[in-house]
């Protein structure tokens, strides 16, 4: 494993070789074989580190896990680092629920998905809650307690209450699990079972409630978009490509039925071939905490597909192909996939935003088109927990792996101009070559000047090596100010005005959503040190499950003594000693 470096020994690529001699000549060998990419990272290169695993395998891991987390430029990347939603079963628990989680773990719980986008997933959600009423909750039902509202509902069996029969309970887990598994015919034969035998014993109402059930599952089914059964779990990557950007667009299929799509814009990646491109995306994908299907289909054989099958059995627990078909219904779903993501990369290309760019600099009198904008904001209430934040806008989406926010450092009181100085210094410094063509700060003409001075006393440039271009955006009204003294109207609704508005707001939120965290933090916390025995650790655990003080003086010794580093004596002094405090 290879890691190149730049300026301040900034990751330029992580790559993997067997012979690792052999490799770095073929990148500062003097003869002209390597690509204008591959040049243009070898320019910048100004030394290189290495990390010796015991097999491909672990290489292959190692690299995917690097690349998430320093994003080095001239690797393949995916601008979204979300992980996608699963619905849990917990079918490990004495009383198993269901939950909505983004996170993996080998414990014994079933999963499904993932739902992508995730507006599939809450309607399945509300549908199960509403048929099968399983609990939702996480309390602790090693005694009865009286049932929430949910149970009032309708939604809840209530097992808390003591009153459900467990094997009743589980013949409700058990039809959610067919449900979410589309096993059709073995869910509906048990349904229907049931309603003979409650008709059977004249229990008509509850056999009532069981048809209307089957109904709503029959609807249910109808509405959801079937593929082919027999194709079980696949994922399906489609790719299209100008020669420069590529796009892929993924088909989730489970139990033969599509839950899903998500697709994902590469931009000048042209030099690589489509092998190994398919390789990193494959990689960087399923890096995420996700699980692998038994089988992939692509429309390229990946470079190193042994290793990359290897390495995606382990994330999954069991054997992983990726195939590319050639005749049947698996070659039409590629097919699709392929047309699918042909169409998408043409909508991309025809938004307009080279149009929207293009009217930006000639409203703002800019010297060029910028390509990249960010934009800088900061967030104080009299000085107290102040704090400064940047956010990245590049190809006609925020570029959130580039944000950056920080606490204010060097700046005591409210000096506005200041914190906008320090917070522009700091972030110029950690964004190296990732500078972005244009520089919006929120504000008006004294944030403007501010912003002029640092970029020019530490002699910042774009990646063209040209200076940043500047602009100030204001409110009541919504404006524009430029270093020429011109106020540019942005109330008229013009796609510029708007893409400008927009990114000022997302600055603004982040800076704030960062702020009120810290200030409703350090509220929570202070009384909380006052208190004698109640050290960091247990403050934090305290912070995980109230969100407040007063939520904390509402609780029960019981409830405080239930959480970790707790017990009824710890939870008692507690109580008395906020009580005291308070009044």
């Amino acid at each position: 494993m290879y890691l190149l470096k730049g300026h301040k020994d900034k990751i330029l690529y992580v790559g993997k070789a067997r012979n690792l001699r052999n490799r770095l000549r073929t990148y500062f060998q003097r003869s002209g074989s390597l690509d204008p990419r591959k040049s243009r990272m070898v320019d910048m290169i100004t030394t290189f580190d290495f990390i010796i695993t015991e097999n491909e395998l672990e290489a292959l891991a190692l690299e995917a896990n690097l690349i998430k987390q320093y994003k080095p430029r001239f690797n393949v990347i995916l601008r979204d680092d979300k992980n996608y939603p699963y619905l849990k079963l917990t079918v490990d628990e004495q009383w198993p629920r269901l939950e909505v989680v983004r996170k993996i773990q080998r414990d014994g719980a079933l999963y499904f998905g993932p739902y992508v986008p995730s507006q599939s997933m809450w309607e399945i959600l509300a549908f199960i809650r509403k048929n099968f009423p399983i609990r939702i909750c996480k309390r602790d039902l090693d005694k009865p307690m009286r049932p929430c509202i949910q149970h009032q509902m309708g939604r809840c069996g209530a097992p808390c209450s003591g009153s459900m029969d467990k094997a009743t309970y589980m013949k409700l887990v058990d039809e959610v699990r067919l449900f979410l598994g589309g096993e059709r015919k073995e869910l509906l034969k048990n349904l229907e079972k049931k309603m003979l035998v409650l008709s059977d014993d004249l229990k008509f109402e509850e056999a009532a409630r069981i048809r209307d059930r089957i109904r709503n599952i029959e609807h249910a089914w109808e509405s959801q978009r079937v593929v082919a059964p027999e194709l079980g779990d696949i994922d399906v990557i489609g790719s299209y490509s100008d020669g420069v950007d590529s796009l892929f667009d993924i088909f989730f299929v489970r139990n033969g039925i599509l839950i899903g799509t998500k697709d994902f814009f590469l931009n000048d990646i042209g030099m690589l071939s489509q092998g190994e491109i398919l390789r990193s995306f494959i990689e960087m994908f399923y890096v995420k905490e996700i699980i692998p299907p038994g089988e992939i289909l692509a429309g390229d054989r990946p470079e190193s597909v042994k290793e990359l099958e290897a390495w995606l059995k382990e994330k999954r627990g069991g054997a992983v192909r990726v195939r590319t078909p050639r005749r049947g219904k698996k070659k039409e779903l590629l097919e699709m996939a392929h047309e699918n993501a042909a169409q998408r990369f043409s909508d991309r290309k025809l938004r307009g935003d080279d149009e929207i760019l293009t009217a930006l600099k000639e409203r703002l009198s800019l010297p060029r088109v910028p390509c990249t904008i960010g934009a800088f904001d900061v967030s104080t209430i009299t000085g107290s927990e102040s704090v400064g934040a940047f956010i990245c806008w590049a190809k006609g989406e925020f570029a959130k792996d580039l944000y950056r926010r920080m606490k204010i450092q060097s700046v005591s009181g409210v000096d506005d101009y200041a914190m906008m100085g320090e917070v522009i210094t700091r972030t110029m410094k950690n964004l190296a070559e990732k500078v972005p063509d244009l520089i919006i700060v929120d504000g008006g003409k004294g944030q403007l000047e501010v912003a002029r001075q640092v970029i020019e006393s530490n002699n910042i440039m774009c990646t063209d090596r040209n200076r940043p271009m500047l602009a100030a955006v204001a409110k009541d009204p919504d404006r524009a100010l430029t270093l020429r003294g011109d106020a540019v109207d942005l109330e008229e609704g013009s796609p510029s005005s708007l893409l400008l508005k927009r990114i000022r707001d997302e600055v603004h939120r982040f800076a704030v959503g960062y702020h009120r965290r810290l200030r409703d933090k350090r509220t929570f916390l202070s009384p909380l040190e006052k208190i004698p025995g109640i050290g960091k650790k247990r403050r934090l655990e305290l912070l995980r499950h109230f969100d407040g003080i007063e939520a904390i003086k509402h609780a029960t010794i019981e409830q405080i003594a239930r959480i970790k580093g707790f017990d009824t004596t710890m939870a008692q002094r507690l109580l008395d000693e906020i009580r005291r405090l308070g009044k």
